[in-house]
């Protein structure tokens, strides 16, 4: 191997790794606390969580245009296929992004002594997590590519006062993790993002709410 030759791969690894610890930073540090306290988490062993998705927009579209244009789309191509897709991509949500969440989310607010779960009646405090922007991206194969986006805001909230927040954590532009290629499939794209969620949301609650 030549020593040019030595030197632009050298050159293009450390630009590589540079983007993957600009990627990492940008997603951990995207998060703030809008506004508010998580103090009120201090002592709880259980904080029960909630999804919603009543103001998602995918891409320019409101979920619900999206949803009936992808079925539209599809079934002009292949009868029922439209179909089967709306089908996959609400339970997507409970099968697949939401689990994952949850699952890295637990995986750090273990160091602080907190558990999230779902329909936890006995909570005194809830989670709410709101997803009001998906970006599905997408992956050609052949050198094109588009990574998957989510914004969410978090609320948390009395669980017997669901209507006014305590504290409010914005994290917009959670990026889908790079799959060498290998994300052709939306929701694998999506649940990247939801993955990686978790995992900073988690850090971020169990160092905020020291504060």
């Amino acid at each position: 191997m030549s020593n040019l030759t030595s030197k632009r791969m050298k050159r293009f690894v450390l630009i590589l790794l540079a983007g993957m610890l600009a990627t990492a930073s940008g997603s951990l540090f995207a998060q703030k606390l809008k506004s508010g306290s998580l103090s009120a988490l201090n002592g709880q062993t259980t904080v029960n969580i909630q999804y919603d998705y009543s103001q998602l927009k995918v891409g320019k579209l409101a979920q619900t245009d999206y949803i009936a244009k992808g079925i539209t789309d599809r079934n002009k191509k292949k009868a029922g296929s439209g179909d089967t897709w709306a089908v996959a991509w609400e339970t997507d949500k409970t099968a697949r992004f939401q689990p994952m969440f949850e699952k890295n989310l637990n995986g750090k607010l273990d160091a602080c002594g907190l558990k999230a779960t779902e329909n936890a009646s006995d909570a005194s405090y809830t989670l709410v997590v709101h997803i009001n922007f998906i970006e599905p991206g997408f992956q050609s194969g052949v050198g094109m590519s588009k990574p998957a986006l989510v914004n969410m805001v978090i609320d948390l909230v009395e669980s017997g006062n669901p209507g006014t927040p305590i504290a409010t954590i914005d994290y917009p532009k959670i990026q889908s993790v790079n799959m060498a290629g290998y994300d052709f499939d939306t929701g694998s794209r999506i649940q990247s993002c939801f993955d990686r969620a978790g995992d900073n949301v988690g850090k971020f609650i169990c160092k905020t709410m020291k504060k």
